[in-house]
């Protein structure tokens, strides 16, 4: 494991994995996360949030449970959206380390390798896909919505929405996202840069769907679209400071410095 595993193993890593009918793959998808983790700390945990699936998504994830030790369930009894899937799971997650993905097996989270120094020392790390396998009509509009969201929040990703980020725990609570559905990415890198936290990006791997029905649609862009406006005039034109920390996200799991505390270690 080397030098990555002796700085994470007292740290530890949570990677959260939010399903939503996703039977058809659930189980690759979780059991490839075990193996890539294993190969780069023993100190790890796969948290699959079920955000009330109707196929046997979950009774999948309890069966892996039962195998492995690392592989943990966390269930919504409605689909309440990936937004608060994201968040369900980042409030389960008990190490010092939390990054995420998605549970349609397109990312592979041996990349995770590169980013965990960079999350170790400046507080977050954040993934691009290099050689994006979608249709090309939504990596169009994909490119739209990022030209836009670095216009008007200041994100200054390339690739806002890549589902492989990683965050060391004070930041992801300084970061704490309010947002519905799939603007949580934006919010949270609009809030990195009003901390005056560095941005980092690396390269990574991103692969045909395996299996399954993609849960984002054309029908998202509008919503997303007035999600991206109604935040700029609320929080970014008139120099808006983020938001007050929620009250006991992760309680007495660690002690969390202030915004402005993180920002200046950063």
């Amino acid at each position: 494991m080397g030098r990555i595993a002796d700085e994470l193993s007292p740290v530890g890593l949570s990677v959260v994995v939010p399903a939503f009918n996703e039977a058809e793959v659930i189980q690759s998808v979780v059991e490839e996360a075990v193996a890539r983790l294993r190969d780069i700390t023993p100190n790890f945990e796969v948290i699959a949030v079920d955000d009330g699936s109707t196929d046997g998504t979950g009774r999948i994830v309890e069966l892996l449970m039962g195998r492995d030790p690392h592989v943990r369930l966390v269930t919504q009894s409605s689909n309440r959206g990936y937004a608060d899937a994201l968040r369900t799971g980042f409030e389960a997650s008990q190490f010092g380390l939390v990054a995420f993905t998605d549970a349609d097996g397109q990312f592979d989270l041996a990349d995770l390798r590169q980013m965990i120094p960079t999350a170790l020392r400046v507080g977050l790390a954040v993934g691009y896909r290099a050689d994006r396998q979608d249709p090309w009509l939504r990596k169009l509009y994909s490119r739209g919505y990022n030209l836009l969201a670095r216009a008007l929040c200041g994100t200054r990703a390339r690739d806002c929405d890549c589902a492989l980020k990683v965050f060391r725990r004070d930041v992801l609570h300084a970061l704490w996202p309010r947002s519905r559905g799939y603007f949580v990415n934006t919010e949270m890198l609009t809030r990195a840069r009003q901390l005056g936290l560095p941005l980092v990006e690396f390269p990574v791997t991103h692969r045909p769907r395996r299996g399954g029905v993609s849960k984002v649609s054309i029908r998202e862009i509008p919503r997303v679209a007035r999600m991206l406006i109604s935040f700029w005039w609320r929080h970014v034109l008139f120099g808006a400071k983020p938001m007050p920390i929620p009250a006991n996200v992760f309680a007495a799991k660690i002690a969390v410095p202030e915004p402005s505390a993180v920002a200046r270690a950063a």
